[in-house]
């Protein structure tokens, strides 16, 4: 019996290409997915620097005690990151973003020296709030900033009169002082017994319980961070916020050498505070260092030539 030769030569080319064909294929969808990868990286870092522009009011304090939304044209992820190293350390944003049903992944990091952001290590949405407190120290150190998701509401109980009227005057949608929506996270203050509470503030021992884990703060900027933030986040900006801290006391330094020449001295030991400043190491250490700072400020404040 003879074979078809012309019969297995067609079916070789075909065999050969559907072979090339599919290689061609593979080579295309490699170089689709490489450029759509490489665009996500871009578009990642495009939002992240955008994020950061959109935060310079901020940190200058135009906005300070009003809340800016910041809406995202699909879901958004942002993570919030930070560095110690450096005079200042660096508040460091990465993005992901939906697309098609899934979420990007990208290794690019956009960071700010000037920026101080407060907020859960990963906040998800289209919608985001956004408001800002400076911190003093007694000096004014920087404006901290506070990053939440629309999609998440927090209801205050118990809190004092004084936080009520700055959470109503800021009117932001996801803050409530009575009542509380279903799914939102509680904070209760002062030792308000519920089992429903998810934080609790100590305003008189400077303490902020979440998660089974105690931060201490200084000054109410200090307290909104430790509620909106997750412990190592709020940690690890602490410690940027005095390095900030150090850096201007060295100026204040300078300042009170150059007003002392003319007379006008100040009692206050700089020196020593901002050695104090320097060895905190954790939240803990700001109620030892929040005498120091009352000192400094009040001394400032009598002096004929003021600091600041």
């Amino acid at each position: 019996m003879r074979k078809d030769k012309r019969g297995f030569e067609m079916s070789f080319a075909w065999l050969f290409a559907i072979i090339a064909g599919m290689f061609i294929l593979f080579l295309a969808i490699y170089g689709v997915t490489r450029i759509l990868h490489g665009g996500e990286e871009i578009t990642s870092a495009k939002t992240g620097e955008e994020i950061g522009v959109l935060l310079n009011p901020l940190e200058i304090g135009f906005e300070s005690g009003k809340t800016m939304l910041l809406t995202m044209p699909v879901e958004t992820r942002i993570y919030n990151k930070y560095s110690t190293s450096g005079n200042f350390g660096a508040q460091i944003i990465q993005i992901s973003q939906k697309n098609f049903g899934k979420w990007s992944q990208t290794n690019v990091d956009v960071s700010f020296q000037n920026k101080y952001i407060f907020s859960e290590g990963v906040v998800e949405g289209k919608n985001f709030f956004i408001f800002s407190k400076p911190f003093e120290f007694p000096f004014k150190v920087a404006d901290v900033i506070y990053l939440t998701s629309s999609e998440q509401d927090y209801c205050f109980i118990n809190a004092p009169d004084e936080i009520k009227e700055e959470l109503s005057d800021l009117n932001q949608k996801n803050l409530f002082i009575e009542d509380c929506p279903a799914k939102s996270i509680r904070i209760c203050f002062d030792g308000f017994a519920s089992q429903e509470c998810d934080i609790n503030v100590d305003i008189g021992r400077r303490e902020v319980e979440k998660r089974n884990q105690t931060v201490f703060f200084e000054t109410d900027s200090l307290m909104y961070a430790a509620i909106f933030s997750d412990r190592n986040i709020y940690e690890y900006q602490i410690k940027r916020l005095m390095q900030r801290a150090n850096e201007l006391l060295l100026l204040y330094e300078n300042k009170a050498a150059l007003i002392s020449v003319q007379g006008c001295g100040l009692d206050a030991n700089l020196f020593a505070f901002r050695n104090i400043i320097n060895n905190i190491q954790s939240s803990e250490d700001l109620i030892g260092a929040a005498n120091a700072a009352d000192d400094v400020k009040r001394e400032n404040e009598y002096a004929i030539c003021r600091l600041w």
